[in-house]
């Protein structure tokens, strides 16, 4: 009973007519159970992205600042070794007066890129300090490589939590034999943290305390017990 059962039907990977004709038959009691598992996974790279801006009285001169902003920044982020770096086509907008500011036009646009978690204060101090800059959470992401072996993990751990749950459930109403009829698989998620600036006395930001990658993967399991 503690193999995973021979019968994995992925609903969200079947077509719909074809889920609706699987007929699944059970001459005892049918027992349902949710089993879930999760895994902490070291951190290889950081996702990293952040919003630039820059204003002005005309848009060629809001766009040439930018433009300036951008070259600043992307020289930042090499310094840094950044990987997969993107910048996206800016957009811009016509600021109308107000009170407190006058008419302007804002130019705007997005830079995305892969650090390494030893240059997290130098993303935020380097960078985010840079005219213009507003950083965005950054993400930790895991090595793709373990994926598939983390994969094979959650599932037997979830099954192996769902299993027991519904022995647990067999025993009280008297019955001994389980046989596993279906297995749905529920997806996962990962954890995103925020950092913001610090004044120059404070301790310097430690990728140690960033939330690491955590894999999580549930299922719900049909038995039928006799």
């Amino acid at each position: 009973m503690g193999a995973l059962p021979l019968v994995l039907i992925l609903l969200q990977l079947a077509p719909p007519a074809a889920a609706q004709n699987v007929q699944l038959r059970c001459d005892g009691t049918l027992l349902e159970a949710r089993g879930s598992a999760e895994q902490k996974r070291t951190i290889d790279v950081l996702k990293v992205s952040l919003a630039l801006s820059a204003e002005a009285p005309t848009a060629d001169a809001a766009l040439g600042e930018l433009q300036q902003r951008l070259a600043a920044v992307r020289q930042a982020l090499q310094r840094l070794q950044v990987k997969e770096l993107a910048v996206s086509s800016p957009s811009s907008w016509q600021r109308p007066v107000s009170p407190n500011r006058p008419a302007a036009l804002e130019a705007n646009l997005q830079v995305n890129g892969e650090l390494q978690p030893s240059q997290l204060q130098g993303l935020i101090r380097q960078v985010g300090s840079l005219p213009g800059v507003r950083l965005a959470p950054v993400s930790t992401e895991a090595d793709p490589a373990a994926d598939l072996a983390v994969r094979g993990q959650l599932l037997r751990g979830a099954y192996q939590d769902a299993l027991g749950q519904a022995r647990a459930i067999a025993e009280v109403i008297g019955l001994r034999a389980l046989s596993p009829l279906e297995v749905q698989i529920e997806g996962g998620m990962r954890p995103r943290l925020l950092r913001t600036a610090m004044a120059d006395e404070a301790a310097p930001f430690d990728p140690a305390e960033l939330a690491a990658p955590t894999d999580r993967l549930g299922l719900l399991v049909r038995f039928c017990a006799s």
